[in-house]
């Protein structure tokens, strides 16, 4: 089964928890030991990007560790062509909507389409969106952030994403935010839209994961935890496991 079908079939009975790990050696010491860890908690799949600055050879060595002692679903989340790696089992092929530089929503994505193509991986459409603060990736990205205030903005770029044909919406403050985005933004959105819901960044606490879950987000998205306090991540995929709506 394919991933994108397989994380369907499970939506319809749970949520779901995906631990994003950025294929950078400084970041991902113990990897053997975090993977096994982490699907023993619970985690649904492994997202791998963020970096701007991958190094190929890395990425495919660290795709190939994980899938070495795990049979989760490794889906390549990548912060540019340099990021598409062959041994994964998917790709989120992503438009960050709301950029202000039209590379990052249609001209890296036709740089390496031909590419992505040719490896003949599971290619998952995502609209992505981020909300301030936005951290590096809204630097980056040179992304137009949408404030937290900004319900009905946020919703617009939501329903343009669904509306494009996208089967994924992503929402996220950015990785390392100090607060995740707003329930009541997440609420909103969701009384919008029909496709699975992604939110990530600020969530360091099972609290958080819980009320963004009643306000209907579909997955979580956890990645600077891991990195920062491995120890907690327990809590929250546990938590996200057994919420039931």
């Amino acid at each position: 089964m394919h991933v994108f079908a397989r994380f369907q079939e499970t939506l319809k009975k749970r949520p779901l928890h995906v631990t994003l790990l950025d294929p950078d050696p400084k970041k991902l010491a113990d990897l053997e030991y975090k993977i096994k860890a982490l699907e023993k908690f619970g985690t649904d799949g492994f997202l791998i990007g963020g970096s701007t600055s991958v190094n190929q050879n890395f990425l495919d060595e660290t795709i190939k560790k994980i899938k070495s002692v795990s049979s989760l679903p490794v889906i390549l989340f990548p912060g540019g062509t340099n990021g598409i790696s062959g041994r994964a089992d998917a790709i989120v092929f992503m438009s960050l909507l709301n950029s202000r530089d039209p590379f990052f929503i249609s001209g890296v994505q036709a740089k390496g389409a031909l590419y992505v193509k040719k490896l003949g991986i599971e290619v998952i459409p995502m609209g992505y969106i981020i909300i301030e603060p936005g951290m590096k990736v809204g630097e980056v990205g040179k992304a137009d952030l949408i404030k937290r205030n900004d319900v009905q903005r946020a919703v617009g770029y939501a329903l343009a994403a669904e509306y494009i044909g996208m089967k994924l919406l992503y929402v996220e403050a950015g990785s390392g935010a100090p607060e995740p985005v707003p329930t009541a933004m997440i609420s909103e959105i969701k009384k919008h839209v029909s496709i699975p819901l992604i939110v990530g960044g600020g969530i360091r606490k099972p609290e958080q994961a819980l009320a963004l879950l009643k306000a209907g987000a579909d997955i979580i998205d956890t990645g600077t935890i891991t990195e920062e306090n491995f120890a907690a991540i327990e809590g929250i995929i546990k938590a996200v496991r057994n919420y039931r709506k």
